[in-house]
């Protein structure tokens, strides 16, 4: 199996039209995408130390959710993380892929995998995109009505979350959730008009939370929290192509934020 094969795989499940216009998904650094796949590491952020996990796997593809190189890059000397991971990527003949903003806007994507956990059904787009049959968060019914606070309990528990953020909301049972992994407070407007009864997403901020009290409970998880089981879609979708190539989900904890 080629690495230009579970490329194109991935890219057929989750088109990088999807992608939004500042992302950066794709090959990152493709030296080696026309050798055989020796095996592939998923994980959600690029490391030194998910690099190295590669190298003692015998992996040289590195299948991530956040794109290494995400900013521009205009020298390659070690200064930091980035260009470390870069260097030693090239040193280890290790091909980087990145399936970002296109993987949570695709169909059974990032978004899809959530709503999967927390068992919600009907699901539509918050906000569909006209291209590629894909949208931007999703939103669905939970099999039983909850009380605001098993809810918040039950989220916390699914998601293995710190600490579970919230807004002082008013109302009592929730049965519509809206969601989108990472950074999706832009989509709290479309979640509230669509008659959602929670919205939950990984980055909310401080100032966004004014405002919804009477109208929808917010809900702040982490970005990592949110999107730690984007491992499992590409691990699904990689799987169908070839059942004893190697695939492994990074045992590195990437997650930059700790809690007491």
């Amino acid at each position: 199996m080629k690495i230009r094969e579970i490329v194109r795989t991935l890219e057929e499940f989750a088109p990088l039209a999807l992608q939004d216009g500042y992302d950066n998904a794709g090959l990152q650094i493709g030296l080696t995408k026309d050798a055989e796949a020796s095996g592939v590491l998923l994980c959600l952020d690029v490391t030194e130390d998910v690099l190295d996990e590669a190298v003692r796997l015998g992996c040289n593809l590195v299948v991530s959710h956040h794109p290494l190189l995400f900013r521009s890059v205009k020298s390659v000397t070690g200064r930091d993380y980035v260009e470390r991971c870069v260097i030693k990527a090239v040193k280890n003949d290790i091909a980087v892929y990145s399936a970002h903003t296109n993987l949570d806007s695709a169909k059974w994507g990032v978004n899809y995998k959530i709503a999967e956990k927390l068992s919600l059904s009907d699901l539509r787009w918050i906000s569909p995109k006209e291209t590629e049959n894909g949208g931007e968060g999703v939103i669905g019914v939970l099999p039983q009505p909850m009380d605001k606070m098993s809810f918040l309990r039950h989220v916390k528990e699914v998601f293995r979350a710190g600490c579970v953020r919230y807004n002082d909301w008013s109302g009592d049972m929730v049965s519509k959730v809206a969601l989108c992994g990472g950074a999706g407070a832009f989509l709290i407007p479309s979640a509230l008009q669509k008659g959602a009864d929670v919205f939950i997403t990984g980055e909310i901020g401080y100032h966004k939370f004014f405002g919804y009290e009477n109208e929808m409970l917010l809900v702040e998880l982490g970005h990592y929290e949110s999107e730690q089981f984007t491992h499992e879609v590409l691990a699904e979708r990689i799987k169908t192509l070839a059942s004893e190539l190697k695939v492994y989900n990074t045992t590195i904890e990437t997650n930059p934020i700790k809690y007491l």
